[in-house]
């Protein structure tokens, strides 16, 4: 039977066990604080255990060890979700003793993190997937599949906001913490990387960790894509949309199921010198209702099953990762840090 440990037993990693454990799957739980962990593993019904004991002792050469822990069971794989700064010796740590892994993203804070990473799973022989959570929603799945019939047409634009109060964190800005998540669809939707990427935004709240931003990457063929990010708004965006030359789909998270997949055929045609607008009432498109985190961890299990890399494997997660750093480097901002009198026009680039 497949068995996968946890390492990492906060808000979100509750989430991610209560999935494993009704698949079937956690097999133990670990995290730095160990109250933490006794509580969750009480909670399901799974050993408490320090993460050197749930990874067992590394070998070099990858090979995984007989009982490396859960009382000789052993472990197929480990879902890592700890704080960023962590990802890179855990996710290292897991994949010499022979675990497939599961990090949360994002995959690191830096390319360099994220390389160790994926070299380290190359000398394994092991798979890292990385987690792009709305890569597994239904509603994205079923805009892949229309796109792929043609109901739109050739892509021209996609915009994705994710906006919110959120949960503003310290150690890592939105450019890690939300860009992730839209950058994996968008490279998903244009099936390439971007040949030009250009950020700009603001840092409100910790001086020098952007808490808004605003950035467009463009393709090939003319393509364009924007992002708009933030954890100041007042109310809660999560919306992609996809642009066509025969309509558009947009995805909207926020919505009910019923209503979480739209499209919209509005006409833009010559009319002398100007353009003639025709609407066109939108129509909603039906999308099986699951719980996005529960395909994921399917598609993790699938994963430590059979060696199968999932769809957001660590060649996703690089690309995902160059393009934070190119954001990161070359990130303009805007407006002043708190407590301070003057007004920064740029911090970078």
């Amino acid at each position: 039977m497949t068995r996968i440990g946890l390492i990492g037993c906060g808000m979100w990693g509750r989430n991610l066990a209560r999935n494993l454990a009704q698949l079937g799957v956690l097999g133990g739980v670990a995290d730095l604080v160990s109250a933490h962990a006794e509580g969750l593993a009480a909670e399901f019904d799974v050993p408490a255990m320090n993460v050197s004991t749930l990874l067992g002792q590394a070998k070099l050469d990858g090979a995984k060890l007989d009982g490396a822990g859960l009382d000789g069971a052993g472990l197929d794989g480990v879902v890592i979700a700890t704080a960023a700064p962590t990802h890179r010796d855990l996710a290292c740590r897991a994949l010499a003793a022979g675990l497939h892994v599961f990090v949360e993203k994002p995959l690191a804070l830096d390319l360099e993190d994220a390389e160790a990473i994926a070299a380290t799973a190359r000398n394994a022989g092991r798979q890292v997937m990385v987690g792009h959570l709305i890569r597994y929603h239904d509603a994205f799945l079923a805009l892949q599949e229309h796109l792929a019939a043609g109901l739109i047409g050739t892509i021209r634009h996609v915009s994705a906001n994710r906006l919110a109060m959120g949960r503003i964190r310290a150690t890592e800005s939105v450019i890690y913490d939300l860009c992730p998540h839209d950058l994996s669809l968008i490279l998903a939707l244009m099936g390439e990387m971007p040949h030009q990427v250009s950020s700009r935004g603001a840092s409100h709240i910790t001086p020098g960790l952007p808490d808004m931003t605003s950035t467009w990457l463009g393709f090939s063929g003319g393509r364009s894509a924007m992002m708009t990010t933030g954890w100041m708004c007042p109310y809660k965006e999560h919306r992609l949309s996809v642009t066509g030359e025969r309509g558009s789909l947009v995805f909207d998270d926020t919505r009910p199921w019923a209503e979480k997949l739209t499209l919209y055929r509005d006409e833009i045609t010559p009319d002398g010198a100007n353009f003639a607008i025709t609407r066109a009432a939108p129509i909603q498109l039906p999308v099986p209702e699951s719980e996005p985190l529960k395909q994921e961890m399917r598609a993790f299990i699938a994963c430590c099953e059979t060696g199968a890399a999932p769809p957001t494997d660590i060649a996703d997660g690089l690309a995902v990762q160059r393009i934070l750093q190119t954001i990161d480097d070359t990130f303009t901002e805007f407006g002043a840090a708190p407590g301070s009198p003057d007004v920064t026009l740029a911090r970078k680039g």
